[in-house]
């Protein structure tokens, strides 16, 4: 009985380090994976496109007076978030005239989407606005 202690002993000291650590870590990772599959994320990122199409109200920028007279033009970029109730939330300026902004937000703090949905719960999702103004 001890030879046969012996022999097993020296077959797992014999096995290379990796090979005796792998094992346990790939099983550690798999048990962890599945784990997080599990989990819906609080939150998404969805292109404008996909965004767009869950609008179901639409209210359009107003070019302000200033704006047209001084001939400025450009795009307004946004990033917001769509909560679970359809509303747009923290909106945040990427880029934009000042004076294109402002317009472009209080506009778009009137749009309404679709809640998107996954796993059938609604979940927020990020995107991105572009707003356009041109003379």
């Amino acid at each position: 009985m001890l030879l046969t202690w012996q022999v097993d002993c020296r077959s797992i000291l014999a096995m290379p380090i990796t090979r005796f650590v792998a094992i346990p870590v790939l099983v550690a990772l798999a048990a962890f994976a599945a784990a997080q599959g599990n989990t819906p994320p609080k939150h998404l990122r969805v292109s404008s496109g996909v965004a767009n199409s869950l609008k179901t109200h639409d209210v359009q920028p107003h070019y302000p007076r200033e704006a047209q007279e001084q001939g400025i033009q450009g795009d307004v970029l946004l990033q917001a978030t769509i909560d679970t109730k359809g509303n747009l939330v923290d909106i945040k300026i990427v880029q934009g005239d000042p004076i294109l902004v402002k317009a472009s937000v209080d506009a778009v703090k009137k749009w309404k989407y679709r809640p998107y949905i996954l796993n059938g719960e609604p979940v927020d999702v990020d995107t991105t606005i572009k707003i356009q103004f041109h003379l």
